[in-house]
């Protein structure tokens, strides 16, 4: 009899698990495991650009403002502000009963209490080129030339700008913006990156690389919940690194991870209906979560009619472009190749976990083949004749998507020819202008549709302008609404502009994406927000 390669893999997985997941973490009960399948990178928030790290950084290091489950910002190591009339210089005011956490950086390896100097010296650390902070960018043309962070004393910062710009506090709710200590920055140097010291409300206790991060509880974290009692309730958390999704959602079924993360394309249909809802053999097993999630998938079209790429296309036409959007149907796609994992995107590039999107405003584009012929037919191409096949740049982790798109646009004489080629390729060649037709995500930084609509704010270079677009009656309300403080007002202005970039298409919006949490039924006060940051202060295990 054959032997069954599934069985034998479940087997063998089993065996090493047993001892390998186990791990140390020090006797602690209360510990939260989750596996970073794409590995750390770096503990330093200097460098908090992808999910792994933002996810690792935001519990050990604090912020002066931060958002809330309803991505409201909220007071942190700041407890109040000041904005001055002309809405350019921001006076924060500091808690009193903030302390790094303990380590050898510090006389007697005991942390001290933190001050508004840390928080200068953290946003100068930001901007500094040597320090090469992939966040750099967060202060760009924002600052006032001189004093732009100022310490005014212990428990005052101070941040001038040189104009006004409302989203400005969301910005420093990146975990770019948390809060280090000089000391620690100095004294490791370069390993700063392995020895992390903020005021978080968890402290490293051991990182092997490539095998587990453990963090504990800050026994001085400085926020109580309602009954007075401190934060955090977890004693500690493991992060595994096993590079497989396989093996992680394993690990998971064995109730050896606590949850994980989105559900990986060749099991999901186990676990998930077509519905997005949980098969029946799962209830009562596991819970499923889901939550708005505040990024956009989305094809691109570069649209600089001075690159020889564009003169030569025939998607230099805006009709071809809303050929392209009309021609395929993307309810279909997100059942049957997402599983209903998120809202098909017939509105604007605002998703929908934003409180200016409102579909009935902004009116995007729903599957009409007929149109789409009609289109192709106006611009000098009916039922595609004489049109040239365009190229479709994907990784290959959307190659299906690609797939289905291309068949469908095929159906109304579309010819598109998919090409999957590495991620760091797509990325150099989108950042360069070399990408004509090519599949994109936009993540928010902060939750504000101004971070998606700088996308196509035409003095911005790639990124994060990669379709290069420029109408100046884009510009002009994008500059309009950015010293826009009344939040009615600006949402008017950003719906406006979400409009215009639907009508010239320069991207064909596919969906808005869902944070999917699979966890279990053990696991409570573990709330999904729309930036899925990992957020466990407030969880707790009631294992049985």
């Amino acid at each position: 009899m054959k032997a069954n390669p599934l069985i034998f893999i479940i087997g063998f997985f089993s065996m090493i698990l047993a001892t390998a997941c186990g791990g140390s973490a020090g006797g602690y009960k209360q510990v939260f495991r989750y596996n970073e399948y794409s590995g750390i990178a770096s503990l330093d928030p200097a460098f908090a650009k992808n999910q792994s790290v933002i996810w690792a950084v935001h519990q050990l290091y604090s912020t002066l403002v931060e958002t809330d489950n309803e991505l409201r910002i909220v007071p942190s190591l700041a407890y109040r502000w000041d904005v001055s009339a002309d809405r350019l210089v921001y006076t924060f005011h500091l808690r009193n009963d903030v302390y790094f956490h303990d380590n050898e950086a510090f006389p007697n390896g005991k942390g001290r209490i933190m001050t508004a100097r840390d928080i200068e010296y953290s946003f100068k650390r930001i901007t500094d080129p040597a320090t090469a902070s992939s966040g750099a960018w967060i202060f760009n043309n924002r600052l006032a030339a001189t004093d732009g962070f100022k310490a005014l004393d212990d428990s005052t910062f101070r941040l001038t700008l040189l104009r006004p710009f409302t989203p400005i506090l969301g910005l420093l709710s990146m975990q770019y913006c948390s809060v280090v200590a000089r000391e620690a920055v100095e004294k490791y140097g370069p390993d700063f990156r392995s020895h992390p010291c903020g005021t978080g409300p968890f402290a490293l206790k051991s990182w092997e690389e490539g095998q587990a991060l453990i963090m504990v509880k800050n026994e001085r974290y400085f926020e109580k919940d309602s009954a007075g009692n401190r934060l955090p309730y977890l004693e500690a958390i493991k992060a595994s690194f096993y590079d497989s999704k396989a093996t992680e959602f394993l690990l998971f079924r064995q109730g050896q991870l606590d949850f994980i993360n989105d559900i990986e394309a060749s099991f999901k249909d186990e676990i998930l209906t077509k519905k997005g809802v949980l098969r029946k053999d799962w209830e009562g097993r596991i819970r499923l979560t889901k939550h708005s999630y505040l990024n956009t998938e989305y094809l691109g079209i570069l649209v600089d009619s001075s690159n020889a790429l564009v003169k030569n296309s025939p998607l230099r036409m805006k009709a071809i472009r809303q050929a392209i959007n009309y021609g395929f149907d993307r309810r279909k796609m997100m059942m049957y190749l997402r599983n209903s994992i998120g809202t098909p995107a017939e509105s604007g590039f605002i998703p929908s976990g934003l409180p200016s999107f409102d579909a009935a405003v902004v009116k995007g584009y729903q599957y009409d083949p007929v149109k789409a012929r009609q289109l192709l037919a106006a611009a000098g191409f009916p039922d595609g004749k004489g049109m040239p096949p365009v190229k479709l740049l994907t990784i290959a982790i959307y190659s299906d998507l690609a797939s289905f798109i291309a068949r469908q646009l095929e159906e109304v004489g579309l010819k598109i020819q998919v090409e999957v080629v590495q991620k760091s390729l797509l990325l150099e060649q989108t950042a360069k202008s070399q990408a004509l037709f090519f599949r994109g995500s936009w993540m928010a930084d902060y939750p504000e549709a101004e971070n998606y609509l700088s996308v196509f704010y035409g003095k911005n270079p790639a990124p994060p302008n990669y379709t290069r677009y420029k109408n100046p009656a884009f510009d002009k309300l994008y500059e309009e609404a950015i010293i826009t403080e009344n939040d009615s007002l600006r949402y008017k202005l950003y719906q406006q502009m979400d409009q215009l970039v639907i009508q010239d298409a320069p991207v064909v919006p596919l969906w808005y994406d869902e944070v999917i949490h699979l966890e279990q039924l053990w696991v409570k006060g573990f709330p999904a927000n729309g930036l899925n940051l990992l957020e466990l202060r407030r969880t707790k295990l009631e294992k049985k």
